[in-house]
């Protein structure tokens, strides 16, 4: 197996960029406000539906548990993905954003 470095939060937004045009272009999406905010919405009552039946609050059906912890990783992933197209299609760059909003707390001991 390679010894690969782990991408960066701008190398998986353009994963999810390239991706993105794949999805809209196959099923004739058309990209708007109503589109990310939807899809947003979605995929997190998707990570809670499947976090809650990883903790045993839903009916897992036959599913065992590393399936369920699959899952629950398949859905996050797809609400991190809808999140990076969101933040691009805004003109945010999350990196940046992200070190501003949450850095701060690390350059002060009470983060103020």
């Amino acid at each position: 197996m390679r010894d690969q470095k782990e991408p960066s939060l701008r190398e998986l937004s353009q994963i999810a960029t390239r991706v993105g045009a794949i999805y809209a272009e196959r099923f004739g999406i058309e990209r708007d406000a109503t589109f990310y905010l939807g899809k947003l919405t979605e995929e997190l009552g998707e990570v809670t539906a499947a976090y809650l039946k990883l903790a045993g609050q839903a009916r897992r059906g036959d599913r065992t548990p590393e399936e369920l912890q699959g899952d629950l990783e398949d859905e996050l992933a797809d609400l991190l993905g809808f999140m990076l197209l969101f933040a691009d299609w805004q003109g945010v760059d999350l990196t940046k954003a992200l070190q501003q909003k949450w850095g701060r707390y690390l350059d002060t001991p009470d983060g103020e």
